[in-house]
């Protein structure tokens, strides 16, 4: 019995101990294959997929997502040949870019040219490549080239001032950093299999240099430095620096439709900005904005300056040239004026142009940061408010004026959608007729003081004679009723009123004063008969009514673009200067459209 007893249990501990060994070897094989499975599936992720899986925010400070592929065999050839390449880039260099330094020639020098040129015997570094890749249909490879150069390159500037000193100058310890764009377009049958090479530097990171006269110092003579440091930086700018492109014919052909040129315009509305940092000790800061799509000095826009303001009301109108909207950006800096001082940067913003869908109005507030390139940041600097409408240009197309809805629409067609007189449609037909036989006339751009800007226009294929839009009209505002203003007596209540004021015209009206509440209900309406409605600013300030005066409470700043587009519509806005305010309002636009030539 114990013999049998011992062979059963004997038995039964083996099977046991074989079981658990076949599942730990199944449970230890599937871990294998599923860790398998994982890794090759990391090996497919892209950098879209983990910025998915884990946002920005939470990645510590030294991870960095590149796509580059490194590039160290091209170095050791670049090195090898870099005498040769000298010779032949410090040729283009000046045949290229002399012109463009004397077209950018401050007005201070009678003359600007090279005296020397060489590149050194310190070859650039590529310190990464990509491959763009495209919607693919365009016959095209583009590829895009991270670089580093620290050289020690010759250049010497001859400069001679307009009275009569002449300087010879060398630019001195450059550090550039930057990313080239090669673009083999377009693809052939024929070998090498493709007609041209374009490059262009598409995004310049760092750029130092510094001057020295030879045989003196350059400071000696004030103002010499900078602009001498400006014209440089608008001429790589203007030169190389993409949409601009350089091409290369490889077969022989006509390729000028590869040079840049202009595909829209963008009309921008620089309405306000709010809770901006104050920069100065005593009072606020003194606020006034540049916008650029392309940072040259004749194509940036400056507004006013607003004195002792943060928040401050702009209002102003600006249009810029669009050469790629896939890849440009309308760019905004909020500066502090310091009188003959130079102006502190308060904060900037970005907006991608191919965020913008054509021909619709977007209204946007965009944060501020302190550098474009490193948004991180959790301080708030102020907000900027703004309406961007992208036009782009076409070969069947009438420009009309900056927000207009059916930009689409010659003027003929616009005369018979509004329904105007019959005298009025044959002189708009006539318009219509005329602008299109018209070409490399001026655009005409009013301000917002009425001023206009003129700005020639190149001819080509593609332009077209713009006209100025004016929406003139009435604006009916109803002031329905308040919600949630701050108490200011001692009992807890307030006796709100509103005051209405057109910006430009300075035409006001005030709403009744109703007390002891902090949800008001006015019900009244009020019409502003307005003269160009694109140019206005509805200003909605909200006080509460006291025996010696008044107490401001809040405003709600209103532009008349929604209203043209819509017709009429409601609206419940937060009232500024308060945590939880609001204006329920009614607003109704009758329309009287003129188009000007």
């Amino acid at each position: 019995m114990g013999l049998f007893l011992g062979c059963f249990l004997g038995f039964a501990i083996g099977f046991g101990l074989m079981i658990g060994f076949v599942r730990y070897q199944n449970t230890r094989s599937k871990t294998r294959i599923d860790l398998a499975a994982a890794i090759a599936a990391l090996a497919r992720m892209t950098v879209q997929d983990s910025r998915k899986l884990l946002p920005e925010k939470y990645y510590p400070s030294w991870v960095v997502f590149s796509e580059r592929q490194k590039l160290n065999w091209l170095n050791n050839h670049l090195q090898k040949i870099w005498p040769y390449v000298d010779q032949a880039a410090s040729e283009i260099i000046r045949n290229s870019v002399e012109p463009i330094l004397e077209q950018y020639r401050p007005a201070i020098l009678a003359s600007l040219k090279f005296s020397a040129l060489t590149l050194g015997t310190v070859a650039p570094q590529f310190t990464g490549v990509c491959i763009v890749e495209g919607d693919g249909q365009s016959k095209e490879i583009v590829m895009e080239l991270d670089l580093q150069w620290d050289g020690n390159p010759n250049i010497v500037l001859d400069i001679k001032t307009r009275v009569g000193v002449a300087l010879p100058v060398q630019v001195k310890d450059i550090g550039f950093t930057g990313v080239f764009r090669l673009m083999f377009k377009p693809l052939v049958s024929e070998f090498p299999c493709f007609g041209a090479i374009c490059y262009s530097l598409r995004e310049k990171r760092k750029l130092d240099f510094t001057f020295k006269v030879i045989g003196g110092d350059i400071k000696a003579i004030p103002g010499i430095s900078d602009a001498l440091e400006d014209t440089i930086r608008d001429a790589i700018e203007d030169s190389i620096t993409w949409p601009v492109r350089k091409i290369v014919p490889i077969i022989p052909g006509d390729y000028s439709y590869l040079e840049v040129k202009t595909v829209g315009m963008l009309d921008v509305k620089l309405i306000e900005a709010k809770e901006l940092e104050n920069k100065d000790i005593i009072g606020k800061s003194d606020p006034f904005a540049k916008l650029y799509v392309r940072p040259l000095r004749d194509r940036t826009r400056t507004s006013k300056v607003i004195n002792n303001e943060s928040h401050p009301i702009w209002n102003e109108h600006f249009e810029f040239e669009v050469e790629d909207c896939t890849t440009q950006h309308l760019t905004v800096k909020v500066y502090d004026d310091e009188g003959i001082q130079a102006a502190e940067l308060i904060g900037c913003c970005q907006v991608a142009l191919s965020s913008l869908e054509p021909g619709k109005v977007k209204d946007m507030w965009m944060n501020l940061v302190k550098d474009l390139d490193v948004q991180r940041g959790k301080k708030n600097i102020g907000r900027v408010h703004l309406e961007l409408l992208y036009r782009p240009l076409s070969a069947d197309t009438v420009f009309t004026s900056s927000f207009d809805p059916d930009f689409r629409l010659t003027s003929l067609e616009k005369a018979l959608k509004q329904g105007a007189s019959s005298s009025e449609k044959a002189h708009r037909r006539g318009s219509s007729s005329t602008a299109l036989e018209k070409q490399g006339t001026s655009t005409t751009m009013a301000s917002d003081d009425g001023v206009e800007a003129h700005r020639p226009q190149k001819s080509g294929p593609n332009n077209h004679t713009k006209k100025e839009i004016i929406h003139r009209g009435v604006l009916s505002v109803t002031v329905v009723s308040a919600e949630d203003l701050p108490a200011t007596d001692f009992m807890g209540k307030s006796d709100p009123f509103v005051v209405l004021t057109m910006r430009k015209s300075q035409i006001k009206y005030k709403t009744r004063v109703l007390t002891d509440t902090l949800n008001p209900i006015w019900n009244q309406t009020f019409d502003f008969v307005v003269e160009d409605g694109l140019r206005e600013l509805l200003l909605m300030e909200v006080y509460d009514h006291d025996t010696f005066g008044k107490d401001y409470m809040g405003r709600c700043v209103l532009t008349l673009t929604r209203a043209i587009l819509e017709g009429e519509y409601s609206d419940c806005i937060h009232i500024d200067g308060t945590e939880a305010g609001k204006l329920n309002i009614h607003v109704k636009w009758t329309s009287q459209t003129i188009i000007k030539e």
